[in-house]
């Protein structure tokens, strides 16, 4: 059995190395990084920093788990068994694993619950999936049969970002290990115990060694090296368009594909006819869900000027009344991931203060919140210029922009004036009007008098534009993780 990635002694810090080949070991040149909690700014962890020589052996036991182990011999029942145990491992160890991701995070203790039961959802779903992508039949010409198969990729290479990292492990990896993909994960250096916790408890259940191999350390040391590895067939990266560019480009040199998710600009379209009861706490929650640290955050809403006084009046007042502070108080708002993250998030709340756009409401850091904290109040400002680089650019803080609109056409304009385009909200109770705007939304996924959905695990997700492309979650996110064949028989 593999070491355990913690130290043995529990009133020492906890220690997480790399996984490779199904063993825990040390960074290459041992060193390590410090793992800090947002709530306090203080260090509770370490973990290795890998190096290219470690993602080096993480690929090549991968390969060898793909080509030779057993791992790439298993039946896909045989793999969605190990999904399902992965799943259901993970509930076993639910209100430890909540309490790693809160701490490691900053997010409120009810949001890091909700995140573990999603990551365990992912592996449910997956596993239950796994014997169950097809291939089809072509009709062809008289004496012949085609068939498509679909055959896994090969080598994955997986890196995550900060801000959902016990959900990422399960989104990336759990439809890529169902199509029988050996992977190579590198999570974020600001938030990547919860995934080692992960790979432990998957080595736990019986996956193979190499079927699973993590890496973690600095973006620009290992993460680098693996988007630029000539033995990784396929990357996923979820983080900022400036890396996901270099990820890209990493991957066209390599000849492979890539699935990329790059954030969001999303907006919530308020028309006259909304259900303002219903609209309100989904609003406010959009955006101070995670503080703000969500591609998918609902970062503008877009009123109908005949009742936007009125139902930005009713948002600042429930802005006002919430509170942030650590992970464990689990109050609306927990801490930014860190002092850097922090920095940019006032910098864009000083330039909005500097260019006179009015700030109509603001939440409280509550009493007896730790010292050193990287604590941010949500804000909401109204009326944004439709130019100002709040109504345009991703601040990934908990930040609400209000901007009015004329008409249906004036909004559907302007929820389309970014250069993003991951997720839209549109409220209305008109039939017609629903259709007619979500259809015109260039984005991935547009909720309709709702905004998001529990995780959506079933629901494909990714964006157009700046946002990305390719797709994840869903039965989509298994066809993404693997090549289709086709087979000609000529049988006369």
């Amino acid at each position: 059995m593999s070491a355990s990635p913690l130290r043995s002694n529990p009133a020492a810090p906890l220690a997480f190395q790399n996984l490779i080949d199904g063993r825990w070991q040390p960074a290459s040149d041992g060193r390590i990084l410090e793992a800090l909690s947002p709530s306090d700014g203080k260090a509770f962890a370490t973990m290795a920093r890998g190096t290219a020589q470690d993602i080096e052996a993480a690929v090549k036991a991968a390969r060898h788990a793909f080509e030779e182990g057993p791992w790439g011999r298993m039946s896909a029942v045989e793999r969605g068994r190990l999904l399902m145990k992965l799943g259901q491992k993970i509930l076993d160890h639910f209100d430890e694993l909540a309490e790693l991701e809160a701490r490691d995070t900053g997010k409120p203790m009810k949001q890091a619950r909700a995140d573990i039961t999603a990551a365990a959802r992912y592996f449910e779903f997956y596993g239950a999936g796994a014997d169950k992508v097809h291939g089809e039949v072509i009709p062809f010409l008289d004496g012949y049969m085609v068939t498509v198969l679909r055959e896994p990729k090969g080598v994955t290479g997986h890196i995550i970002p900060w801000n959902y990292p016990a959900q990422m492990f399960g989104r990336t990896l759990a439809p890529a290990l169902a199509m029988g993909n050996a992977t190579v994960l590198k999570p974020a250096e600001e938030a990547c115990l919860t995934p080692a916790r992960l790979a432990q408890l998957a080595m736990e259940v019986g996956f193979p060694p190499g079927a699973i191999n993590l890496v973690t350390g600095i973006g620009e040391e290992a993460g680098a090296a693996l988007s630029a590895h000539p033995g990784i067939d396929f990357l996923s990266f979820t983080g900022s368009p400036e890396v996901g560019t270099l990820v890209q480009i990493a991957a066209a040199k390599n000849h492979i594909g890539c699935v990329l998710e790059l954030g969001g600009k999303s907006p919530q379209i308020v028309f006259d006819d909304a259900d303002l009861d219903a609209a309100l706490p989904v609003v406010t929650n959009a955006i101070v869900q995670n503080a703000g640290q969500t591609c998918s955050a609902g970062s503008r809403v877009l009123v109908q000027k005949s009742i936007y006084e009125g139902f930005l009046a009713r948002v600042a007042e429930r802005f006002a009344q919430l509170k942030v502070g650590s992970h464990a108080m689990d109050l609306d708002c927990g801490p930014l991931i860190s002092a850097n993250q922090m920095k940019r998030v006032q910098g864009f709340l000083d330039r909005a203060a500097a260019t006179g756009v009015p700030l109509i409401a603001r939440a409280t850091v509550a009493p007896g919140a730790p010292e050193g904290g990287f604590y941010v109040a949500p804000a909401l400002f109204s009326p944004v210029p439709r130019s100002h680089e709040l109504a345009c650019d991703e601040v990934f803080g908990p930040v609400l922009s209000a901007i009015p609109f004329d008409d249906e056409a004036d909004g559907i304009r302007l929820s389309n004036a970014t250069e993003y385009g991951l997720v839209a909200g549109i409220w209305s109770r008109d039939g017609g009007r629903q259709m007619r705007v979500a259809r015109a939304m260039r984005c991935g996924q547009v909720f309709v008098n709702g905004y998001g959905a529990g995780g959506g695990i079933e629901l494909p997700f990714g964006g157009v534009k700046k946002s990305g492309h390719g797709r994840e979650k869903g039965f989509e996110a298994m066809r993404e993780f693997s090549n289709s064949k086709t087979v000609v028989f000529k049988h006369g």
